[in-house]
């Protein structure tokens, strides 16, 4: 329903009648190769497509715009994986690689701005904080997006805050299967505040509806600090953040917390970093673990994504990295030990690799590599490799 009142509203908001202007047109290509070999499966798995991103921003006239955003993606040279969702049936003997091809109306939106205060109504990226709870999915050929109504306003006293009403979410899995795209009834509110000198303080509350898949529904209420303190040779940086979550009229009644913290020193050239999280289940019953069905999981938990819904017996995740720059490169490498919140059971460790740099301002390169090792019956060894090739006009 928002996504139409949107796409209604946008030729009026579009229109440079009164005040002429051009809107900005962008182009994006990005190809990723992508292979999994993953014990539990016979066959490896290899993904090779490419995602064409045609945007529209039209001009800004009195406080009102309209964006657009339309994305395809292609199966290119290999297609031996297992996309998914229910995408690719016949191909169930490979380990999945969450990118089905086909065409997606990412991203349609009306806009009203004045001041600091901004109004969006249609289909629209949302990002919270670090996409722990709230996120856009990004890594994924196609990304998750919110037919929603959100208000933000931000002000220069450093207090900023969000409130957004979905009525779907847009799955990346792609409209064509069920699993693609979930009706909701769900508020999602921010607020932050940013302390000069003594770093910044979120709070947030999600009241998720999930009328499709009622399992994922939950209610979470979290406060996040983040800050950055000169030490030496660079900054030293430090968040710690707590959640509290309960079920939301779902099949199971449970009550379950979330607990992070993150330590990064800057060292000359380099930055060491590590951190912990914990998410909370309960190895005595079934479907009383933390959800995050609205999250941005790859960017947690390890890149093998083996993670993505949290064991019934919760998650405790301890991670070390170290990242820098050599000349045009970037690069990262980060060790994860993960362990049962509820019990003994030790689950595996991770290691991520990554190696990445920009050409001519338009062009980037990203290789990526992630191994997960085991000896619990619970999850397979695998190892995964990327190449990503990004062209931006």
């Amino acid at each position: 329903m928002l996504l139409v009142f949107a796409l209604l509203a946008a030729p009026l908001a579009a229109s440079d009648d009164e005040h002429p202007g051009k809107g900005d047109w962008a182009l994006q290509f990005r190809y990723r190769l992508e292979t999994v070999d993953q014990d539990s499966f016979a066959r490896d798995a290899t993904a090779s497509t490419l995602r064409t991103r045609l945007a529209y921003q039209s001009a800004e006239q009195q406080g009102f715009s309209f964006f657009g955003e339309l994305d395809y993606v292609t199966e290119l040279f290999a297609d031996d994986y297992n996309a998914g969702g229910g995408n690719t049936p016949a191909r169930t003997q490979y380990p999945v690689i969450a990118d089905p091809d086909g065409e997606d109306l990412n991203q349609a939106y009306v806009q009203y701005r004045q001041a600091a205060h901004r109004i969006r109504a249609g289909r629209q990226r949302l990002i919270f904080d670090n996409a722990r709870f709230v996120g856009n999915v990004g890594w994924r050929q196609n990304e998750q997006t919110y037919d929603a109504l959100s208000y933000a306003r931000s002000a220069d006293v450093g207090l900023e805050f969000t409130l957004a009403y979905s009525d779907q979410v847009n799955r990346i899995f792609g409209k064509d299967v069920s699993d693609g795209e979930h009706a909701q009834h769900t508020w999602l509110a921010n607020v932050s505040k940013v302390f000069a000198g003594a770093g910044k303080l979120t709070v947030y509350a999600y009241d998720i509806d999930n009328q499709d898949a009622p399992s994922l529904s939950n209610r979470t209420l979290g406060i996040r600090y983040a800050a950055s303190t000169a030490q030496g040779r660079g900054p030293l940086t430090y968040a710690l953040e707590f959640a509290s979550q309960s079920d939301n009229g779902g099949p199971v009644d449970f009550a379950a917390h979330y607990y992070r913290a993150d330590l990064a020193a800057a060292l000359g050239a380099v930055t060491l970093y590590g951190g912990f999280e914990s998410l909370e289940g309960d190895a005595s019953a079934a479907g009383r673990a933390l959800r995050t069905p609205l999250a941005t999981l790859h960017a947690f938990n390890g890149w093998a994504d083996l993670f993505l819904t949290t064991p019934n017996a919760g998650l405790d995740d301890a991670f070390v990295g170290i990242k820098g720059k050599a000349g045009a490169w970037a690069w990262d490498a980060l060790l994860h030990d993960f362990t049962a919140q509820s019990g003994p059971t030790a689950y595996g460790s991770e290691l991520d690799l990554s190696l990445a740099r920009g050409f001519a301002t338009r062009y980037a390169l990203l290789l990526k590599a992630a191994r997960f090792d085991t000896d619990s019956a619970a999850y397979p060894d695998t190892t995964k490799f990327w190449v990503q090739l990004s062209a931006d006009f």
